[in-house]
């Protein structure tokens, strides 16, 4: 597996990315992958581990640990090292329907876990992934591959989002009849409305759809199933049904002047600003702009980076993101070993951008917002907020405790509060009568999907809830694997 004495011979070296202040003024990916001859030697640092964790795939204290969708590393890194790069395509795509996607906005969990990493820095895998898939459409090796052989049988999979694509991609190699039905007017789910376009740029996502439709996969747009199109209908037409609606449903902050105007959801946000970039480059107006404003993202994570960076683009005059949590260690604590995911401090590229144009990272940790004020229009002018420290309570229990004499007030007008997401909409679950989980989410087990109504499953974030995409795509491919067993008594689908 690459190189045996790779990771002594050679240091890491990512793709490179561009200025902060230059990418700022365009919605375009902006990371110039590597040459093929830096990729191998990438690869090379791949060592022969024995017993590699990078696709392990398992949840250690609460976080992924090595790849969910269990990619075969360090083949495909060994080959790649060697110049084998259609034989390393071909290796990506027996575990990962959608290497251009994870390639793209994948944590990379698998660089957490990876050997090296334990006393140098890990393989970029994450690079390689990319780079694999990428040549693979560049020199043609990606052709629609229908089956050779229908079944006969018919499944509508519920929700266009990587847990509902990887199904849909499945369950049509397996031969049956597949149908995807998306309330959104195109197809992609988080893919193509909550990811921003220079994160994952769309025509990757449409490539991939128009690749599924020639293999054989229907897609129907602008059908929100259990609103404007009966789930009767399903249950009369097909012979299963896969629920991969995601769990869109956004956690609010409900305090004190939480009416005025100006307050959004993350995804609200997020989503209509790609849709105006898609439909008019803007031009329509119908989105949610930040242009001259001060914006406040309530929130961490992937989404609110994400609110940082189109802020930003959008030419706001200023962002402050808040996050009630402390600021991570420069390194693992004690309590952090590999091979769970690093719990360090890093600055993701929307940070990086307002350290750029504001001389310092947008994010305040510890921080508490009490309450909002609006001006005599009714529009959101101000937040008042307060620090916190997190002290045990008489259970034991960590708790947020507000610190005397630390409120503060932000000027803001734009709010965006990306706090996460409590589950699904529960329309199409209530009209189905699918049984739910305490959290809301469809309730089905792990490695079976089935829910309590006879030949109607559930995957991705619907079933799991709030999670990452590679989660979701191995939640689909699984959920597939069961569908046809259901529908045929045994599968050949891993």
């Amino acid at each position: 597996m690459g190189k045996p004495t790779g990771f002594i011979d050679y240091q890491r070296e990512t793709a490179s990315e561009a200025a902060p202040l230059l990418r700022v003024s365009h919605w375009q990916e902006f990371i110039t992958p590597l040459p093929d001859e830096k990729l191998q030697t990438q690869g090379a640092r791949c060592m022969d581990c024995g017993i590699p964790f990078c696709h392990t795939g398992k949840l250690i204290s609460g976080m992924a640990a090595g790849c969910p969708i269990h990619n075969l590393i360090p083949e495909w890194n060994d080959l790649v090292y060697r110049g084998q790069w259609r034989e390393a395509l071909e290796r990506l795509h027996k575990t990962n329907n959608f290497p251009e996607f994870t390639g793209r906005v994948c944590p990379a969990p698998c660089e957490g876990s990876c050997t090296v990493g334990l006393n140098d820095a890990p393989v970029t895998i994450k690079n390689i992934e990319k780079a694999i898939i990428d040549k693979g459409f560049a020199e043609g090796w990606v052709v629609p591959e229908p089956p050779e052989e229908r079944t006969g049988k018919k499944v509508a999979v519920v929700g266009s989002g990587p847990s509902g694509l990887a199904a849909a991609a499945q369950l049509n190699k397996a031969g049956h009849y597949v149908t995807v039905y998306e309330r959104a007017d195109r197809i992609g789910g988080l893919l193509m409305y909550g990811i921003p376009n220079m994160k994952l740029d769309k025509k990757y996502v449409q490539r991939r759809v128009e690749l599924l439709a020639a293999e054989g996969v229907t897609f129907i747009t602008g059908a929100h199933v259990g609103v404007d199109y009966p789930v009767e209908k399903l249950q009369e037409e097909f012979d299963a049904i896969v629920l991969c609606g995601g769990a869109t449903k956004g956690r609010d902050l409900t305090i004190e002047g939480r009416e005025n105007e100006g307050i959004h959801l993350a995804m609200d946000f997020l989503r209509r600003n790609t849709k105006s970039l898609l439909d008019s480059e803007h031009q329509d107006g119908a989105f949610i702009s930040a242009e001259g404003k001060d914006v406040i993202v309530i929130g961490g994570g992937d989404t609110g980076t994400d609110c940082v960076g189109t802020s930003i683009r959008h030419k706001c005059r200023s962002v402050t993101q808040f996050e009630i949590m402390p600021k991570a260690p420069d390194r693992r604590a004690d309590n952090n070993p590999w091979p769970e995911w690093p719990k360090v401090y890093k600055m993701d590229y929307g940070q990086e951008e307002a350290a750029a144009l504001q001389g310092a990272d947008p994010r305040q940790y510890l921080i508490s917002t009490k309450k909002f004020v609006g001006d005599e229009n009714g529009h959101v002018k101000e937040l008042h907020t307060v620090l916190i420290e997190w002290k045990k309570d008489e259970q034991g229990r960590f708790a947020p405790v507000e610190v005397p004499g630390s409120e503060k007030i932000y000027p803001a007008q734009l709010v965006l509060i990306a706090m996460g997401f409590l589950g699904p909409e529960s329309a199409v679950l209530d009209q189905l009568g699918v049984e739910k989980d305490e959290r809301s989410n469809a309730k089905a087990a792990h490695g079976k999907f089935a829910t309590n109504v006879k030949g109607i499953f559930a995957a991705g974030d619907m079933r799991r809830g709030q999670s990452l995409v590679v989660w979701a795509i191995n939640e689909g491919r699984e959920a597939a694997r069961e569908v046809d067993r259901y529908l045929m008594g045994s599968s050949n689908l891993p």
